[in-house]
């Protein structure tokens, strides 16, 4: 590696523990999830036109893993508008492999679903209607991976605790080595106890985090990439950069 760009590297990684050990730098993150979340701040991007419904920070974070691992499959629970399907899909196309996403949902609405079939990244797009536990929903995934090489799974949907706790067990197998599982909204944990879901059934203690940290105790081929956390310091995926490692 050429010495200048060893160093900058090196320089990075120290910026990045020093953000993780500063509280306060910390709160403040929070601070702004906290004070932006009832005005839906993340509802107010699109990428190529299709709303993504997340926050930059997490998008970018994305793309640098999606860069590293180049997989030829990725993995996602929960479509909603697809814009983070197509978002996945054009990364693939500028990386240049063959490599589709698929996305699952319980119920992918018509006016969505044609938006999407009408997307110049459908090419790269593979939707599934149906519960992501039921056993033909996996059973259409597993055939599809069989024939993939580096795959990534993206956890999106229904954020309750026993739900992503499932997910995990049926869909972080399909990781490959090196690459990711990424459970998206644990946040939702580090919120205050009386937070105003409204009727959702997640909260405090039932929640995406909360699956991630029971999951981990059996699955010792996975590891919380903290590295993310501590630069992103704005995320919905906290706890959520799960690296296989093995």
């Amino acid at each position: 590696m050429n010495e200048e760009i060893r160093k900058f590297q090196e320089d990075k990684e120290k910026n990045i523990a020093a953000i993780g050990a500063d509280n306060d730098l910390k709160a403040l993150g929070m601070k702004f999830m906290l004070d932006t979340a009832h005005k839906k701040y993340s509802y107010n991007f699109s990428w190529m036109g299709r709303p993504i419904i997340a926050y930059p920070q997490d998008m970018i974070a994305m793309q640098e893993i999606i860069w590293d691992v180049k997989p030829d499959l990725i993995i996602e629970t929960g479509v909603a508008h697809g814009g983070s399907i197509v978002y996945y899909a054009s990364l693939l196309e500028m990386i240049g492999n063959d490599g589709i996403v698929i996305g699952i949902d319980i119920d992918i609405r018509k006016h969505n679903r044609d938006l999407i079939e009408e997307h110049p990244m459908f090419k790269r797009i593979k939707l599934i209607e149906g519960s992501s536990l039921s056993a033909d929903v996996v059973k259409q995934v597993s055939e599809i991976a069989s024939a993939k090489k580096k795959i990534m799974v993206c956890l999106d949907s229904n954020h309750t605790h026993e739900h992503v706790l499932e997910e995990l067990k049926l869909y972080a197998p399909f990781v490959s080595v090196d690459s990711y599982c990424v459970v998206f909204d644990t946040a939702v944990e580090d919120m205050p106890a009386d937070y105003d879901w409204g009727i959702r059934p997640w909260g405090k203690g039932n929640n995406p985090k909360t699956a991630v940290w029971e999951y981990l105790k059996a699955h010792d081929n996975f590891e919380i990439n903290k590295s993310i956390d501590n630069k992103l310091l704005i995320s919905v995926a906290p706890d959520g950069f799960l690296k296989r490692v093995k």
